[in-house]
C-alpha cells in the first residue's frame, strides 16, 4: 500500500455522480450526503479544488444541489464511461489543475468511484478514497468495492482524517473555521 500524505497545494476533491436519480436507492444516501458536502466545504475553505462528474445526466439528472453549489468552476462534467478516466474534458480539467494527489467521494463504490480510482491510479495520480464519502444500493456492494478499491493500490481514508491532513497543524490560519464545519457535520 503507498504512503501518501495528503497536502491541501497538491490535492483535488473529485465528486463522483452524486445524481438525484440515483440517491433514493443508495445505502444510508443522505448520511453519504452529509459526508460529501462536509468534506466540499473543508475543500473549498482551503482551496482545494472541487471537481463533479455526472453519469448521463440526461436521464440521471445534475448533481444534487446540496453538493453542486460546492463544486468549482466548471460545471460538473457529463460523461457516458463508467470511469471518470473516459471523461476527456474531466481529465483535461484535471491535468490543468496541476494536481497530482485526488480524493474520491461519491457513488457508487463498486462501479464509477471503483472504474475512476483505477483509471487515476493508471494516469500518475495519487488517490485516496474515502469509505465514509462513497456507497452503493446495498453495504454489500459498498465493502466489495472498497475491497476492490484497496487491493488495486488506492488508500482509504475517513472524510475526517482527509479535512485534518489538509490542515495539517491546529495552527493552520483556518483551523478555526475549520473546525466550526467539523461541528456542524459530526
Amino acid at each position: 500500500m503507498p504512503r501518501i500524505t495528503l497536502k491541501p497545494t497538491q490535492s483535488a476533491l473529485i465528486v463522483i455522480d452524486v445524481q438525484p436519480v440515483l440517491m433514493p436507492s443508495i445505502h444510508q444516501g443522505d448520511v453519504l450526503t452529509e459526508r460529501i458536502r462536509f468534506l466540499a466545504r473543508i475543500a473549498r475553505l482551503l482551496e482545494v479544488p472541487v471537481f463533479a462528474t455526472e453519469q448521463n445526466p440526461s436521464r440521471m439528472g445534475s448533481t444534487v444541489d446540496a453538493i453542486c453549489e460546492l463544486v468549482a468552476d466548471p460545471a460538473p462534467f457529463s460523461k457516458m464511461a463508467f470511469s471518470g478516466g473516459g471523461c476527456a474534458p474531466f481529465m483535461d480539467a484535471l491535468k490543468a489543475s496541476g494536481r497530482g494527489q485526488v480524493v474520491l467521494v461519491g457513488v457508487e463504490t463498486h462501479i464509477c468511484v471503483s472504474q475512476t480510482a483505477q483509471g487515476l491510479l493508471d494516469a500518475g495520480y495519487e488517490v485516496v478514497v474515502c469509505p465514509d464519502g462513497v456507497s452503493a444500493r446495498s453495504l454489500e456492494r459498498h465493502k466489495l468495492g472498497m475491497e476492490r478499491i484497496r487491493d488495486a493500490g488506492v488508500v482509504p481514508a475517513h472524510t475526517e482524517a482527509v479535512a485534518y491532513e489538509w490542515l495539517g497543524t491546529a495552527e493552520h490560519p483556518r483551523f478555526r473555521e475549520a473546525l466550526s464545519i467539523v461541528k456542524q457535520h459530526p
